[in-house]
């Protein structure tokens, strides 16, 4: 055997027992590549999951809120209708708003009541009420539906009512 064919040999001889105990290393190093490989698609896969489920809720979230300001607005409504019937309770406890009460087809069946003073109440300032010194006008008092003012709605003069010192009644004060 020659010189050159030993050399081959021996060469050949490390080559085979580098692959032989490289072989392995490079083996787990490939298999740990495909492991780590397939570990981050899971991830990017879970991520995605977590992230989609994270928008689907953060959309029930916005939903709840909006269904809540709702709710927040249509509760102060009803305190302000609630606040606004108590208050016209109270308009009609005191008998301030009997005029409603009564229809203009009405209005001579409940004449000379708090609801529809008579003419002469309003003159002399008695109403039925019992607000003294209002006094009225020689205005024709009518139903308010032909243009003529009734009553309420007459303009205030301060000659009109001496009965009480020259002022007028609170509730002709507008």
């Amino acid at each position: 055997m020659s010189t050159g064919l030993i050399i081959a040999l021996v060469i050949l001889a490390i080559i085979i027992i580098a692959l032989v105990v490289a072989l392995p290393k490079m083996r787990e190093k490939s298999r740990l590549r495909k492991q780590e490989h397939e570990l981050g698609e899971r991830r990017e896969q879970v991520s995605s999951e977590h992230r989609e489920q994270a928008e689907v809720r953060e959309h029930r979230a916005d939903e709840a809120e909006h269904r809540a300001r709702m709710a927040e607005l249509e509760a102060q409504k009803e305190r302000a209708e609630a606040q606004l019937h108590a208050e016209r309770a109270t308009v009609h406890e005191k008998g301030l708003a009997d005029h409603e009460l009564v229809g203009d087809h009405e209005r001579d069946k409940f004449a000379g009541t708090s609801a529809v003073p008579d003419r002469d109440d309003e003159l002399s300032g008695h109403n039925g009420r019992g607000n003294e010194g209002v006094t009225g006008h020689d205005d024709a008092v009518t139903d308010g539906r032909d243009g003529a003012m009734d009553h309420r709605d007459r303009p205030l003069d301060p000659r009109d009512d001496v009965s009480d010192g020259g002022e007028q009644h609170p509730s002709r004060v507008r």
